[in-house]
This record gives structure tokens, sequence and C-alpha cells, in this order.
């Protein structure tokens, strides 16, 4: 008889048998769902097209071993070009644009804006110095500079609390880009959910929590403000082609970005790590980038892993529904395909960027 109940318990056991979880004690970062559909499911190994990736960073790759299996996945997936956004100036900017430059065409490495002793006289001829030297090195272009709210503090060694982008000392630096033709990415806010009420009623909760800006502070601009300082200086500075990156974090309202897309020939987007924020919402995005196919370019910012590569092309391209990323994104909810068509996709992959990088 002991036999026999032993013999089912190592039975129960094979089956993985896991207790039922009550919604009443279950915690939301620790839902898992699995889709229970059993509809289309498209494996992408290849991108339909050619593609440059206008939005990835240095920081995931450690060694010269990692930095050539990138290479080898970009050659695999059908990446021909990758963005490498430094924010960086001086000696670092040097060592990382050493270290990528040995694979040719294959990147270009972007430098950032040197902010140390911005609140000093002279520091805008300064400035602009650094960046002439950088470009000379290599740079082609310069970001990614990034204000949530509190001023640039992407660009190191030293972040420039208090100054925004449309500051009259950053007027130099942007009419030098122009002159020397780098096109300057911007991040400006944050996605709508980072300013919302941390509480029940925030569906993007999860990862708002992590990554909610602190609006308390002096001097802090909320997310329209920032969006005007994106349009002040796209405005004041005509002759330098500006990439607002992340969609500018207008994923709530895209007809903010897309009034300053129509009104300004130098703005493009990248739409970079904001996939999982906009496929809940697939019909309104393949019209949306129909409308803008000519101003939207493709880009990552996330680890370039085969399910990166995968996931990204597979939303762009395919019709498929309810799939989760939940790992890749840290949303909970399921991502659907926009299935963009095959004019848009080669803008959106390549033609588009490409026009940006010939500096014309």
């Amino acid at each position: 008889m002991l036999k026999t109940a032993f013999t089912i318990l190592l039975f129960i056991g094979s089956l993985n048998f896991c207790a039922a979880q009550s919604p009443d004690s279950l915690l939301l970062k620790n839902y898992r769902p699995h889709a229970i559909y059993k509809i289309p499911v498209t494996k992408i190994t290849k991108a339909k097209y050619p593609v440059i990736d206008m939005h990835a960073h240095p920081g995931n790759v450690k060694s010269d071993a990692q930095l050539n299996e990138w290479v080898s996945r970009m050659d695999r997936f059908g990446v021909e070009k990758t963005i490498i956004l430094t924010m960086l100036t001086g000696a670092a900017f040097d060592s990382v644009y050493k270290a990528y430059a040995r694979y040719g065409d294959k990147f270009e490495v972007w430098c950032g804006f040197d902010y140390t002793g911005y609140n000093e006289p002279g520091w805008a001829e300064k400035a602009v110095r650094e960046l002439e030297r950088c470009a000379k090195l290599g740079a082609k272009g310069v970001g990614e500079l990034g204000d949530k709210g509190l001023g640039e503090v992407f660009s190191e060694p030293v972040p420039a609390y208090g100054m925004h982008i449309d500051d009259p000392r950053m007027k130099p630096l942007f009419e030098k880009c122009g002159e020397l033709k780098l096109p300057v990415n911007v991040h400006v806010a944050e996605p709508m959910w980072m300013y919302q009420p941390m509480d029940s009623t925030n569906d993007g909760l999860m990862n708002a929590y992590s990554w909610k800006v602190d609006q308390t502070k002096p001097g802090f601009l909320g997310h329209g403000a920032l969006i005007k300082t994106l349009e002040n200086v796209v405005r004041d500075n005509p002759g330098t082609t500006f990439i607002a990156c992340h969609l500018a974090n207008c994923e709530y309202d895209l007809s903010i970005l897309g009034r300053l897309l129509s009104r300004y020939k130098n703005l493009y987007a990248d739409f970079a790590a904001r996939y999982a924020e906009l496929s809940p919402i697939p019909r309104y995005m393949y019209s949306f980038f129909e409308k803008y196919q000519d101003k939207l370019v493709y880009g990552t910012d996330m680890q370039a892993t085969d399910y990166m590569y995968e996931t990204t092309f597979r939303i762009l391209e395919t019709t498929d529904e309810h799939f989760y990323a939940i790992d890749l994104t840290g949303y909970h909810w399921p991502l659907h395909g926009f299935g963009l068509s095959d004019t848009v996709l080669k803008k959106i992959y390549k033609t588009n960027a490409a026009k940006i990088l010939s500096r014309k």
C-alpha cells in the first residue's frame, strides 16, 4: 500500500503539477500568461528587405567576441548597418569609435555633446571644438541627447541639469551639426504611463513604476513642455536633421508627433524600444506608418539577440495576433503585428535612413 502511494506521488511529480494560483494572491509582476489561441504563428528568420538600424548603443557589448557575434547576427537577419549612439565625447568616445571602426560600413558611431562647464562663459565654443574633433575622428552624427524633464542628462562625462535642447546656449552646437552634416538623435520625455498615477488605473504600471518620472523637483518640465522644446529646436535649426527617437514618446497620442513630422522637413522619428507600447493598436499603427512612411526609421535600442530581431520584424511584417514577449518588453499584455505593406517596409527599413545618412 505504501509502495503504491509513493508511486502515485512520483507520477504526479513527473507531470510537473502546479497548484492553482489565486488572483487574490498572485502578484502582477509574476503574471506570465500563455496564449491559448490556435492561430497562425510566423517565424521570422530574416527581415523581408535590407535594414539599417538607426538606434543602438555600445553598452551591451563587453568584448571583441560579442561584437563579432553581433556582426554575424546582423548578417543573418539582413541588417546591413547599425548606428551606434555613444552619447560620449573625449577619450571615451575615441575608444568606442576605435572598436567599431574596424568593421567598416557595418557601423556608424555617433558622439555626444560635452557639457563640462555649461554654466560658464565660453562653454559653447569649447563644446563646438570637441564636436569638431569627434567629427574629424569619424563621428557621423550626434546622439542620443536626452531630456526627461530636468535638462540634458544623457551625454557624458557630465549632465547639463537645467539646460534643455532649445536653450540659446545650445544653438551654436546645432548650427555646427548642420554645417558638418551631422544628424542629431533626440530623446525627449518618456511614455505617458511614467507620468500617470502609479496605481491600478495605470495599464503600463509594471514598466511605468520602474521608469516613473520624478515630477516634484524644481524646474521640472512635463511631457507637453518637453515636446515643445523639441519643436522649438527643430524649427529654429532648419539646416540640421533631427531624429525624434522613440516616436518622441508620444505613443499615447501620435497625432502630436504627426503634426511635427508634417510641418518640419528636417524632422524624422525612430520607433526603437517602443514596439510593445505600439502593438496593442495594430490597425491604428498601420495607418500611422502609411501616412508618415517617408519620415520613420527602424531602430531597436535593445540587446541584439535573435529573439529581439525576430520579434521586431514579426510586429512590423506580419498580421500575427495575440503573442507575448514579456521577457523582452516588460509588459504583460499581448502583442499584435501591423502587417505593413512592402512599400512602407522598404522605406522604414532602409530608404529613409539612407536618405538621412547620405547627408545631402
